[in-house]
């Protein structure tokens, strides 16, 4: 990876404060960009970006509930008025786990907040950087949908299915502004957080399914959006990137 075309570039990564969001600060900060880390969790956000500056890296922390708009706005207004531009944009904040159950079980007011946060957080990050990214060379929006987008079984997924459709939707919208606009689906990434929670039978169960039996990690998708978000992927956009070793397959 040639760290020349990140140096001096500014990204902003929802969900930063741990998990993916802060794994993808921390690669992107190692190669010379600025990363804004925005997190629902105002303080873990400020820990992560305080690691990251300790290893010499350049981060900020800030609070941000993806799904208000006048928090959104403040965060873009923020970069802008600081950096005068953003260059990279992650949308990587989400309800997981917990809200991968049948509807029912759900009830109304856990789907909305779903939907608020998984679907309508990444239509307000979206258009509230679409100004500040307009003409800036290289200019990458990343998605995170979920391997969970090609099964349907519940909330959860049908949330990142509307994730893949966005992404198309952004792509074609954004396109003449110089903005490219991709998503990954992670399958199963084996994390700490996972390994403790999942028991064995399931995990050889999700192993089994995978055409590739071999754990997924967190860098597996760390390589994916530094990709993405790289002048090799210039001639890509509107697409989504599965990363789950066979398991969700289709055509």
């Amino acid at each position: 990876m040639d760290s020349a075309e990140h140096r001096g570039k500014v990204a902003l990564i929802t969900g930063g404060g741990r998990g993916f969001g802060k794994a993808f600060g921390e690669a992107l900060s190692s190669l010379g960009a600025h990363v804004v880390l925005a997190d629902i969790d105002g303080g873990a956000a400020a820990e992560a970006a305080a690691e990251i500056n300790a290893e010499g890296g350049s981060a900020t922390g800030v609070a941000c509930d993806v799904a208000d708009e006048d928090q959104v706005g403040a965060v873009m207004g923020g970069i802008t008025d600081r950096h005068g531009g953003l260059d990279v944009l992650v949308n990587n904040a989400g309800l997981h786990a917990a809200y991968n159950r049948p509807f029912t079980e759900l009830g109304l007011a856990n789907v909305r907040r779903v939907l608020d946060v998984n679907v309508m957080g990444v239509v307000i990050c979206s258009l509230a950087a679409q100004e500040a990214m307009k003409g800036r060379a290289g200019a990458s929006i990343v998605n995170i949908s979920s391997s969970a987008a090609y099964a349907n079984r519940s909330i959860y997924g049908v949330s990142k299915l509307a994730v893949r459709g966005l992404t198309v939707s952004f792509a074609r919208e954004f396109a003449a502004h110089g903005i490219r606009v991709n998503a990954i689906a992670p399958g199963l990434i084996f994390t700490d957080t996972v390994r403790a929670q999942l028991s064995e039978a399931e995990a050889e169960r999700v192993l089994g399914e995978q055409i590739l039996r071999q754990e997924g990690t967190e860098q597996d998708i760390v390589e994916a959006l530094l990709y993405l978000v790289s002048s090799r992927a210039s001639f890509v956009t509107g697409e989504t990137l599965r990363v789950t070793g066979g398991f969700a397959l289709s055509v």
